[in-house]
């Protein structure tokens, strides 16, 4: 029987260390071969901790990292940290002994090429121009001279104070400074709460509410700008009730806040000169249109004094006007006073051959009263006559009626007989033996019984003329 060793007999001679030295040791050799790394890959997995640190791993098609970004330096990082990203981190490697895991420890961490970046600001500023956030309809109107300005900036950059020495060469305003980061994770977040902390401040409340916004930055690379391309300052900006300066960067440079501003400045220092007219000029262009409003006023009243004195000439004297007019006012007056008597006269005259035309009333009624007599006496002959005429048509009438009477056929010796409910027999069969009946005669009724046979047909010739023993 053979019998063969498990391990390496030089292995007997190696010292045993704890499982907690041997990964000390690991993470020395670790972090002191690999100080300061440059990785290249896709963030995915991304979390940020209720601490601050944010934690991801950044894979490609062949493996996977995991990486993780302290709180400070988090705060520090020129972009927004986001799954899908295509990233360079630069940090250092180091291990995680709890889990038996390395991973990368993030200080900087950077679009993959200006191009990533560029593609990354060309489809958001679409889709945000899609949703109608950089219409020209939206843009308002900067006040000509406002009161107080409101300017959203890093406190202790050359930004502000330049904004100020230009304010105050031009036109002193009152300005108030909402203090922000301009770069970093969290830039965005303090530029866009600025801007609507400035929105909701009340026209009348405890800090005045501004008549202008000024969001200004000095110049930077692309990553330094960043925070100024992000969703939230976009629609922030777009949101504000207050008309916005948009001077991010140098002249060349673009963000996405100066599509939604209302007015886009190429250097901070020229949207002070936006916001402000120069007060010497303004003076100077008040005393230009003083003295021209003077000197119009002057020449209008020069020329309508010409026009007036014209026109006086041109006038005729009043006596004369007022004698023509007298004269017909006495030649009206004559005439309106002969024309008032003559038309009286007139009038008196008509009535008079008027009341001599009329028929006295009492005539009138003779004569009518003569008239309806005699169309009493023609109607009353015409009634008599057409009554004789009615009287005569009524008895003939009447002798027709009685001709046909069945009170005639009677008293001619003929008889109607009923039964005892008052039905009318018109012949033989209805007739039964013991069947009551009424007879009615010329002169009155009489009651009857049926009590012989029935008998049929004509009597013999030469008999009985009667109706034989019918009843």
């Amino acid at each position: 029987m053979v019998r063969y060793s498990s391990t390496d007999a030089r292995a007997d001679n190696l010292p045993v260390v704890s499982v907690g030295e041997l990964a000390q040791t690991l993470k020395r050799y670790i972090e002191q071969g690999f100080e300061v790394v440059r990785v290249r890959g896709e963030i995915s997995g991304y979390k940020r901790a209720a601490s601050g640190h944010v934690y991801f791993s950044l894979t490609d098609s062949e493996a996977c990292l995991d990486s993780v970004c302290w709180r400070m330096a988090a705060s520090r990082l020129a972009i927004a940290v986001a799954d899908g990203l295509d990233v360079i981190a630069t940090g250092r490697l180091t291990t995680y002994p709890d889990r038996s895991k390395y991973q990368l420890v993030v200080e900087r961490l950077e679009l993959a090429g200006e191009g990533a970046l560029l593609k990354l600001l060309e489809e958001r500023r679409q889709r945000l121009a899609d949703e109608g956030l950089f219409d020209p309809s939206r843009k308002q109107p900067l006040p000509f001279l406002p009161e107080i300005i409101g300017v959203v900036t890093s406190p202790t950059g050359a930004v502000i104070r330049d904004i100020l020495h230009r304010l105050a060469d031009r036109f002193p305003r009152r300005v108030l400074l909402w203090p922000v980061l301009v770069q970093g994770v969290e830039a965005a977040a303090q530029i866009a709460a600025a801007i609507e902390g400035f929105d909701r401040l009340a026209q009348l409340g405890a800090v005045p509410r501004p008549d202008l916004l000024i969001v200004a930055r000095g110049g930077g690379s692309l990553e330094d700008l960043w925070a100024f391309n992000e969703e939230i300052v976009v629609r922030a900006a777009a949101r504000c009730s207050i008309p916005i300066i948009s001077a991010v960067g140098h002249e060349t440079d673009t963000t996405l806040i100066d599509f939604a501003a209302d007015v886009r400045a190429p250097t901070p220092t020229a949207a002070a000169e936006m916001a402000v007219p120069v007060r010497v000029e303004l003076a100077q262009r008040s005393l230009e249109l003083r003295s021209r409003l003077a000197g119009a006023i002057a020449r209008t009243l020069e020329e309508r004094r010409g026009r007036l004195l014209g026109a006086v000439r041109g006038l005729p004297r009043p006596a004369a006007l007022l004698a023509v007019a007298r004269q017909r006012l006495d030649d009206w007056s004559e005439r309106l006073h002969r024309g008032l008597y003559g038309g009286i006269e007139h009038r008196r005259q008509r009535l008079a051959h008027a009341s001599i035309r009329l028929v006295p009333p009492s005539v009138r009624i003779v004569q009518a009263g003569a008239q309806l007599a005699g169309e009493r006496r023609v109607l009353d002959g015409a009634m008599r006559a057409l009554l004789v005429q009615r009287s005569n048509e009524l008895r003939h009438a009447a002798a027709l009626l009685e001709s046909c009477s069945y009170q005639k056929v009677l008293l001619r010796g003929f008889a109607i007989i009923n039964d005892a409910q008052g039905r009318l027999i018109t012949s033989s069969a209805g007739l039964r033996a013991g069947m009551r009946v009424i007879i009615r005669l010329a002169d009155g009724t009489a009651p009857a019984t049926v009590d012989g046979p029935r008998t049929t047909g004509r009597s013999p010739r030469g008999g009985d003329s009667g109706q034989g023993t019918l009843i």
